[in-house]
This record gives C-alpha cells, structure tokens and sequence, in this order.
C-alpha cells in the first residue's frame, strides 16, 4: 500500500513543483512505483513531464472517469502521473454543495493505492478546497520552505490549517519535514535562514537542502525532470539525497510501528 505524501506550501515560488516532480522521480529511478498526481490548475508538474492529455484528474474528481483511466505513463520506468487541467481552478465550485466534498480525493486514490509505493501529490499555492483534499487524503505532508527574507511567513496558517485537517478529517496526519529550498551558498541570508528555521522546528527540517539551480529553473520547459536534463548537476543531487533521506525515515517509521492502513510518522505539528 501507498505512502500518500501531500506536498504543499500556499506560497507561490517556494519550489513546491520542483520539489514534487523531482523527489518522485528520485523514488522512481531507485525503483519504486511512484504516483505523481498534479492537482495545481496551473499543472506545472504535468507540463514538466512532457504529459498532455484528454483526461485528467478533475474528470476522476467529478466521477466523469475512473482514476486508472486518467493515469498516464510517462517517460520515466515506474514514474506515473494523473494529469492536471485548468478545470480543476473550478472544483471547488462545482463541488461546493456535495456532501464529504473533502474525501473526493482520498477516495479516488482508494482505487489505485494498492498499485504503488509512493503516492506524490502536488498541490496547488493555495489552502482551498484541492489542498484540503490533498491533505484529508495523505499520510504525511512535506513543506518546501525558500531559504529568503520572511520565509517563516504563512507557514503558521498552513499547519494551522493541517491541524484542523487533522482534527475534523485525518487523525493520522502528520507533518513528515520542512524543505529548505532555493538555497544560495554565496548568500549569508540563505545561512541565517537555515539557522532560524532549525531553531524553531529543529528535526522536523529534513538534513538535505535544495540549492537555487538554474537547471532545475530550465528542466520543466523541455518537458523533463532534473534528472533527464542535467544529472549531475547539484539539484540533481540533492533530490536524490532527499529521496534517500525520505526513505530513511519511513524506513525508521515502518520498523517503529505495525502498519495499517493509516501509516504513522515520527514527526508532530
């Protein structure tokens, strides 16, 4: 059964897609089955997979299709995504006066959790409707956090806004790490930053940084991740450090407790 991991941040900018499209493709060329689920209306994460489809998880959302019939292939081994379109900036319109609007998603992944080992989703900048389907639906959340003036802004609302999720939807959701991202090393702020965000939330900041990359910047308008556009070039690197770290923890987590079907995590918000 999946690891469902919602990556989320209401903040425009932060490398949220980045962070999404990249650390799933890290898990999928180490070998895992991996899920990516794009439910941004600007679907970034579909475009920088090169993914244009008919079908897209707006129509699973509106019970228009099955899941497995939007599911796409793509061009990365073990790597699958459900598509975004711009009918998802609607959903929460259209869905407004449905009962249990908020398990939508949770649901639809019912249907395709037991075919993978990692289920990404990346939200959109925003704590409307599609993120609170996003976070009722996981397990665990990842907080892509930008190393630059005022980074700790909003970010109260946002696990405010995980913990009502928690108390009225989740009970089992959990906070799995904050991502300092778009890190500038020649910067003394970049390093002020990391120093502020470890005092606050000290383990709970996941040991791997994400460096302000310009190929990162460039992969996504060829339609690729990092790791078919530059390989070796120091975002690859530290995705797929992250990837390795990520799995250490569940790793942890996995031998602390006996699974069920709501996986635990070692981290509180």
């Amino acid at each position: 059964m999946a690891w469902i991991i919602s990556v989320t941040n209401q903040k425009g900018g932060v490398g949220k897609t980045t962070t999404a499209l990249n650390l799933s493709s890290a898990l999928a060329l180490k070998g895992k089955k991996v899920l990516l689920v794009d439910l941004d209306p600007q679907r970034s994460a579909s475009s920088g997979l090169g993914i244009c489809s008919q079908k897209d998880i707006y129509m699973a959302l509106m019970n228009q299709c099955p899941l497995k019939k939007v599911i796409c292939s793509s061009s990365i081994n073990d790597l699958d995504i459900a598509p975004a379109s711009s009918h998802l900036a609607g959903a929460e319109i259209d869905l407004v006066n449905e009962e249990n609007r908020e398990f939508f998603l949770k649901n639809k992944l019912g249907e395709v959790k037991n075919d993978y080992e990692f289920i990404i989703i990346d939200t959109p900048p925003s704590l409307g409707f599609l993120t609170l389907n996003a976070l009722t639906a996981s397990h665990v959340f990842i907080v892509p956090l930008q190393c630059e003036y005022y980074a700790l802004e909003g970010l109260s609302r946002l696990l405010g806004t995980a913990k009502e999720v928690k108390k009225r939807w989740n009970p089992s959701l959990k906070l799995q790490g904050i991502l300092l991202t778009l890190f500038e090393a020649r910067n003394s702020l970049s390093y002020r930053v990391e120093q502020e965000v470890r005092r606050h939330f000290g383990k709970q900041v996941f040991r791997t940084i994400i460096p302000r990359n310009v190929r990162l910047s460039e992969a996504p308008s060829f339609g690729k991740t990092i790791f078919q556009y530059e390989p070796h070039c120091l975002g690859a690197m530290a995705y797929e450090q992250l990837a390795g770290e990520l799995q250490q923890q569940i790793s942890g987590q996995e031998k602390a407790f006996s699974l069920s079907s709501e996986r635990p995590s070692a981290h509180v918000f």
